[in-house]
């Protein structure tokens, strides 16, 4: 059981603001110190096939100028890996990637992919690059990031927080909650996110076996109506209270 919940804030979503009109502003480092600043515990980006937001420029850069974890978001390709291993983020989150999708759709096929993925996971681990992988939360899939020898998972929360009913969404909630304590109990450590937002997080934070919460268009988002440091601070508080009101 985990008393702390860490916060992870990705920041893609300020350079996909600057790319619109090119040039430097906004600055996703500028936002990484922002939310450092604000409590962040870990910053996010995801650096995607066709730069559709993070450069490689600002992986360096947050490499260098942030002074909590850089998790770096990548999908299981040759450039990927070698990206990885020139500048040692902290860690890596493999994520699915499709060029066309707006947004990270889904989790991992570990199962279809196993033989694929093994190669990454152990490259990464070698140069202590702390491997997470993206999944839906399903027991199979959880046992063959086990099997691969990831030693953390991240459950797709996108399920549950785009739920239509209370139905739904109860029902969508019950597999993470199910998966998180499956995970723990075989030794993986679990991380969740992706939707979540003020109206959602809380149930997701009152999951103990749960440590770490990735959350970022959301905040970049409400960041226009009340600013980066008050939209965390928000997120933060919800997620304390959660934890403390079992």
């Amino acid at each position: 059981m985990n008393d702390y919940l860490r916060l992870g804030v990705n920041i893609d979503h300020v350079a996909t603001i600057r790319n619109a009109r090119g040039g430097e502003h906004p600055d996703p480092v500028k936002a990484a110190q922002l939310a450092a600043a604000a409590g962040a515990d870990t910053v996010t980006a995801h650096l995607r096939e066709d730069r559709r937001h993070i450069f490689d420029k600002d992986i360096i850069r947050l490499r260098n100028e942030i002074d909590i974890p850089l998790n770096l978001e990548m999908a299981a390709t040759e450039e990927m890996l070698k990206i990885a291993l020139l500048y040692i983020p902290h860690a890596a989150c493999i994520v699915p990637e499709k060029r066309e999708e707006r947004t990270t759709e889904g989790g991992l096929n570990i199962i279809g992919n196993y033989n694929y993925l093994e190669k990454f996971v152990k490259n990464l681990s070698n140069k202590d690059i702390r491997v997470s992988m993206f999944i839906e939360p399903e027991h199979d899939q959880i046992d063959a990031a086990k099997k691969l020898g990831a030693p953390v998972i991240e459950l797709h929360t996108g399920k549950y927080c785009n739920a239509t009913g209370q139905i739904e969404k109860d029902r969508e909630l019950k597999k993470i909650i199910l998966s998180a304590k499956y995970a723990t109990d075989i030794g993986l450590e679990c991380h969740a996110g992706h939707g979540l937002g003020f109206d959602t997080v809380q149930p997701i934070a009152r999951i103990q076996e749960i440590c770490e919460l990735n959350i970022g268009h959301f905040l970049i988002g409400e960041s226009i109506f009340s600013g980066l440091e008050q939209a965390i601070l928000r997120i933060r508080s919800l997620m304390k209270n959660a934890r403390e009101n079992l």
